[in-house]
């Protein structure tokens, strides 16, 4: 089992800094990938004394070098002497930061912010400042230290999933458990999950019952009783029982390997500030640098006592303090800490950039069945005319629907029982947003909704929106035979996401291929104004069309295959992940795993914080340095305010950034 508690880069024990190198590059962690308990702990200790050494080094000879400077003189501390301390001081923190530079210039990145550091701290020694040379690079590299292990916490929170699925399953063959690598197990394979045991891979749970911890993939600690049927998924934990599990699914199309998959893609799509704030970086660079050649070389056609050592000390300063890495850093993270605090929460987004979008939602509008209702549903009433057999009718829509995985399916299954293998259907078609129909000992089956009858020219005696239930439709043999009425829970927490919206000033609408009276009827239990039911897959994208064609922001809520182009079209698509299809969940945007609409407005909430903080970030190094800049050009800023303008921002942004995982949502 892989613990990724804290990571750190593998720098073969030099600070890396993260600033002006890829973001995107592998994170190592630094344990060997086992749990061993107390030796965990030490060897992240030891990683971290390992990783501070250089710094702590450079400290201890410089702090002995000002001592020996200002409060203990030693007459053979002086000259030659003296310059040699204070560079093996540099050494430690200098070497990897000048290998950096010289890496950069050679790939073509002449003005990295290795360069700038380099260019300072060896003016610095230029010009006598050999203590100041030595703290600027130390400082930096114990700013760039605390950065990179911010950075890579804050990647280790978002790949914490990586651990939710074993690399090994028990199968039974014979009866006999036997160990298998988890992508070598087969479709049809039976797992035998021991108590406190992962499941590898998605399946059928087969034994009567049983208890599993979800929150590896929910954010959800209550432990979830599953029933013989039903469905598991890979990362859930067994409880205190032996479980059988029928695999359903192959390794990688796992719903966890997807979810996965979201996961490492997620960093790769850039919110707009980032993308704006790494162009910025490219183009302000090479303009400090030759700002600062002109604070040290102009003022010698102005100024009459110029004197070359204190304006090139002005040029250092103002070099030091426009290091652009609390930008460059701190935004990212801000999104890491975002992407990982909703992961944490059971919400996937499939990107940084959605992170921003979402903070910009004016309008909410979500699918009724399975987003804000359970889309558990229960036959409430069998009404079939005395012209056909009750008993056959019901066999006929059972086999029918067999051929749906929709939840209504489900419901009639329940309610009718087994399956008559007997009876053969012919010709069976989906007819999307109406039902099925097929042909069976020669005569059309119909089974849908009440415009499927009406599609097909078939009359029917009663007023559809005079029943509240949802209703299922029947004809046979070009004749109304009755309908069944099925009924759908609301979510528990429904209502709730609906007044949170409404607190957000988030305008909400639920649209439904369900018939008006019932979708109006959940709307009004909701507190929902607007809602439309009778629409097909297309109408739906019309209503989200109209919302756009108002230039307004909206967000679309789905889990059917139906919902999935509407999710497209959408400012910001989101799938209910748990129950919701595949193709809804691909199409989405963000992902919630666990189906609980609440976690919609927290998805706006944490967008809203993330956005913020990201922006706090940008104000505050902004004004910090052009302060300090400006100081630092008039020489009235040393290096030690440089240090602080640069590395001091840093570390305030960064301790900013990662409130955001702390935060309760």
């Amino acid at each position: 089992m892989i613990h990724q508690d804290l990571e750190v880069k593998n720098t073969k024990n030099k600070t890396k800094p993260s600033c002006c190198c890829s973001h995107d590059e592998p994170v190592h962690s630094v344990n060997d990938g086992h749990d061993h308990g107390h030796n965990h702990e030490h060897n992240i200790k030891d990683s971290l004394f390992k990783l501070f050494m250089p710094s702590i080094i450079s400290l201890i000879l410089l702090l002995i070098g000002i001592g020996f400077d200002h409060y203990f003189p030693q007459s053979w501390f002086s000259g030659y002497v003296r310059i040699a301390w204070f560079v093996i001081a540099y050494l430690p923190v200098g070497l990897p930061v000048l290998r950096e530079a010289y890496e950069s210039i050679v790939k073509g990145d002449v003005f990295s912010e290795f360069f700038l550091m380099c260019i300072a701290t060896i003016g610095a020694f230029a010009i006598g400042e050999y203590p100041e040379g030595v703290a600027v690079m130390l400082f930096y590299t114990i700013g760039e230290t605390f950065q990179g292990m911010a950075v890579s916490k804050a990647k280790s929170n978002i790949k914490s999933l990586l651990d939710q699925r074993p690399d090994e399953v028990n199968i039974l063959e014979n009866n006999i458990a036997v160990k298998i690598k988890a992508k070598d197990a087969k479709i049809g394979d039976i797992i035998q999950l021991k108590a406190g045991e992962k499941l590898g891979l998605d399946g059928e749970l087969l034994s009567d019952s049983a208890s599993f911890n979800t929150a590896a993939l929910t954010g959800e600690s209550k432990p979830d009783t599953k029933k013989k049927g039903d469905k598991v998924l890979a990362g859930m934990i067994n409880g205190n029982t032996i479980a059988q599990v029928r695999v359903t699914t192959a390794y990688n199309d796992s719903k966890l390997s997807k979810i996965l998959e979201l996961v490492q893609n997620a960093v790769a799509k850039k919110a707009p500030a980032e993308l704006f704030i790494r162009k910025f970086a490219k183009i302000y660079t090479p303009i400090v640098v030759y700002l600062a050649i002109a604070i040290c070389l102009l003022p010698m056609l102005f100024v009459d006592n110029y004197i070359f050592s204190d304006w090139l000390y002005r040029a250092l300063v103002f070099l030091v303090i426009s290091c652009p890495c609390a930008l460059v850093i701190s935004i990212p993270l801000g999104y890491f800490g975002g992407i990982g605090a909703a992961s944490k929460n059971g919400i996937l987004f499939k990107g940084s950039n959605y992170l921003d979008s979402i903070s910009k939602i004016q309008n909410v509008v979500m699918d009724k069945t399975g987003t804000m209702t359970e889309g558990v549903f229960k036959v409430q009433e069998v009404i079939i005319k005395p012209d056909f057999d009750k008993e056959e009718i019901l066999k006929l829509i059972n086999v029918l629907e067999s051929h749906s995985t929709h939840p209504v399916a489900t419901a009639i299954h329940n309610h009718a029982g087994k399956i008559d293998t007997a009876i053969e259907l012919k010709n069976v078609e989906e007819i999307s947003g109406h039902g099925l129909k097929a042909e069976v000992n020669g005569k059309e089956l119909y089974v849908g909704n009440f415009k499927l009858l009406d599609k097909f020219n078939i009359s029917y005696d009663i007023d559809p929106s005079s029943v509240v239930y949802t209703t299922i439709a029947i004809a046979y043999d070009q004749k109304f035979a009755g309908y069944l009425t099925i009924a759908d829970e609301i979510k528990a927490d429904a209502p709730e996401t609906v007044s949170k919206l409404k607190a957000l000033g988030i305008k909400v609408t639920m649209l439904s291929g369900d018939k008006t009276n019932v979708v109006q009827f959940v709307a009004d239990k909701l507190g929902i104004a607007k809602a439309f039911g009778d629409l097909l897959p297309e109408d739906k994208v019309n209503k989200v069309n109209e919302i756009k064609a108002k230039n307004e922001t909206v967000a679309f809520v789905g889990d059917g295959v139906n919902d999935a182009p509407v999710i497209a079209l959408s400012t910001v698509g989101i799938a209910m992940g748990g129950l919701g299809s595949d193709a809804a969940i691909e199409t989405a945007d963000v992902v919630i795993q666990d189906d609980k609409p609440s976690k919609i407005a927290m998805a706006i909430n944490i967008g809203k914080q993330t956005k913020k903080i990201v922006w706090q970030n940008i104000g505050l190094a902004f004004v910090v340095k052009a302060f300090v800049l400006i100081l630092g050009a008039g020489g009235l800023a040393t290096m030690w305010e440089a240090v602080f303008a640069d590395v001091g921002v840093a570390l305030l942004a960064i301790l900013n950034a990662v409130r955001i995982q702390k935060m309760q949502f």
